[in-house]
């Protein structure tokens, strides 16, 4: 693949874009350090991704999205499930967790898509307001930095095993280690995942298939595994709920998914049987792997319980060592160690690059400054390594099953937008991310997300039972789908949009598709394609929407005069 190097900017200076630049000019522009106006670099963390840098093909942006589950941690997840519950509860946990996953994965996938945006921007204009989606960009983060350290435990598990390194240290190397990758951003990330890809997929099946040939009647005894459950290996409706809870920590991963998404070429009706493909593949259709291998993890938990005992079964590097032993005994363990360093180089890697974008909205709007996504990168890893150092595998199920009830009401209510509101009319029919045309909290998405997270947490700590605890994600679901639509029927939608977008240049071209016309930035003086750019009376002219989002001397001006209260429509090819 041609590496994409990105457009050149205006001389910068070391502001962090925070204002007016001088660079010994007298033009009074804004102006952003090297980092933030390297597109190769910066990979669009705040914006539209553009038809100018959206070159790769649907399969390169499929395989690059797919390469980022290449985690261990369900193997982990799925361990812990049936250890904890049992065969037969972890079973029906595991699928009835995979099946919301994917539900709720078709349409942001879709959308992100489509409008070429990431899940921060997609949640704006999806009923949560310009700052309420604030929050949420939290919560997206937490998601990758919980899992670059359950990720990375995983993978100082494997040098301590094969190469002996402490921990300590080993978690201080997972960490480093994935700087250099994600600096470059979908440049570098698409190139190793593409070629890293069938090695990582031939080493994961190959213990499946060699017990399969020489241990066949253990997937039979696998039916039979009790763990530590007090119900043994039949189904309990408590062990289902609380196994689900965990599995569905995971809905926040089509945050992840749709990171790359957002770089797919425009839907024509040539590329429409691909497109779709590689959407439905790389987006919802990832819990489909990710299922087949926590029931893999739980597989290989019950195999190696016997000579590791139920306290490590869980451990990706002691179920791969023992899975290559069965037909590479001289080298499995050093086999081992390389495919969980090659899996959590893969997918950390990914968890740093989402939660680098995810950190850039979160302070662009609470600091006005933008010093560019590479800063974030050492925050999030940063983070990570905290919560390596202070054991967070060791606490698993607890971690994720309480932060799932968050995860999941704000998923649910993007969906809700986007499922019901939407085809109701009860929302614009498209997405709007830019500040000028955002009120700053709209009541629809970011309420229901705050009552269905409260009241779930509520249920997680005991406040409706044992049963109200085992299925705390279910209710958080069930409310925000519910909420949603009832708020945005009570507010008549009038805070989805602030004000109607008038620039004479249509946000549409000729051909249906999203306007590819640049328009120049009168705040940094650059050009950006059309969907990326709002009318500003503030500055008399057209503003990018960084510029937009970083500007704080205006207040909002070009929201405080009468809003029009009729939803406007923006009509596409689908």
């Amino acid at each position: 693949m041609t590496e994409i190097v990105g457009k050149e900017a205006p001389p910068a200076v070391a502001d962090g874009g925070t204002g007016r630049g001088t660079d010994g000019g007298t033009d009074g522009k804004r102006t952003y350090n090297d980092w933030a106006q390297n597109d190769t670099l910066e990979d669009y963390s705040l914006r539209y991704a553009p038809k100018s840098f959206r070159r790769w093909t649907p399969y390169v942006v499929a395989t690059t999205a797919l390469g980022g589950i290449a985690y261990l941690a369900d193997f982990a997840i799925g361990g812990s499930i049936a250890v904890s519950n049992g065969f037969s509860s972890a079973l029906v946990a595991i699928l009835t967790a995979a099946v919301v996953i994917f539900l709720t994965g078709i349409p942001i996938s879709y959308y992100s898509a489509k409008y070429s945006i990431d899940m921060d921007l997609l949640t704006r204009g999806a009923g949560f307001g310009y700052l309420g989606s604030t929050l949420t960009s939290v919560i997206y983060a937490s998601f990758t930095f919980i899992f670059f350290a359950l990720e990375g435990s995983i993978m100082a598990q494997a040098l301590e095993l094969g190469l002996h390194i402490p921990l300590a240290v080993g978690y201080l190397i997972c960490s480093v280690i994935i700087l250099p990758l994600v600096v470059y951003g979908m440049t570098a990330l698409s190139k190793m995942q593409v070629w890293t890809q069938p090695v990582w997929l031939v080493l994961m099946v190959a213990p499946f298939v060699s017990i399969a040939v020489q241990e066949p009647g253990k997937f039979s005894e696998f039916t039979h595994f009790a763990g530590n459950s007090p119900t043994g290996s039949g189904i309990s409706m408590l062990g289902v709920g609380a196994g689900a809870g965990v599995a569905l920590s995971l809905i926040a991963q089509i945050g992840e998914q749709v990171d790359y998404l957002r770089f797919m070429p425009d839907k024509t009706p040539e590329n429409g049987r691909k497109w779709w493909g590689a959407v439905l593949s790389a987006g919802p259709g990832w819990v489909v792997l990710g299922a087949a291998k926590q029931i893999g993890g739980a597989f290989l938990a019950f195999y190696i319980a016997g000579s590791v005992g139920l306290g490590k079964a869980n451990e990706p590097i002691q179920q791969y060592v023992s899975g290559f032993r069965t037909f590479a005994a001289p080298v499995a363990l050093g086999l081992a160690t390389f495919f969980v360093i090659l899996s959590q180089i893969k997918i950390n890697s990914t968890n740093a690059y989402s939660g680098s974008l995810s950190w850039s909205n979160f302070f662009s709007r609470l600091t006005h400054r933008h010093p560019g996504r590479v800063v974030y990168i050492f925050l999030n890893v940063g983070i990570a390594l905290a919560l390596m150092e202070g054991g967070v595998f060791g606490f698993l199920n607890t971690v994720l099953g309480f932060y799932s009830n968050v995860a999941i009401a704000w998923i649910g209510a993007v969906v809700a937008d986007l499922v019901v509101n939407k085809p109701l009319k009860l929302s614009p029919s498209y997405i709007e991310f830019k500040r000028a045309h955002l009120h700053n909290f709209n009541p629809v998405g970011f309420g229901s997300m705050l009552i269905a997270s409260a009241v779930s947490i509520a249920a997680y700590f005991n406040a409706f039972g044992a049963y109200g605890k085992a299925y705390s994600p279910f209710i958080a679901l069930f409310l925000a789908m519910v909420l949603s639509p009832l708020f945005a029927v009570l507010t008549k939608g009038k805070y989805y949009i602030a004000r109607v977008d008038d620039l004479e240049e249509p946000l549409l071209g000729p051909d249906g598709l999203p306007s590819a016309v640049t328009l120049t930035c009168t705040v940094c003086a650059t050009d950006f394609e059309r969907p990326d750019v709002a009318g500003c009376p503030f500055h008399s002219g057209a503003i990018c929407s960084l510029c937009c989002s970083l500007e704080k001397d205006c207040h909002d001006s070009c929201k405080t005069g009468p809003v029009a209260l009729a939803m406007p429509t923006v009509r596409s090819a689908d």
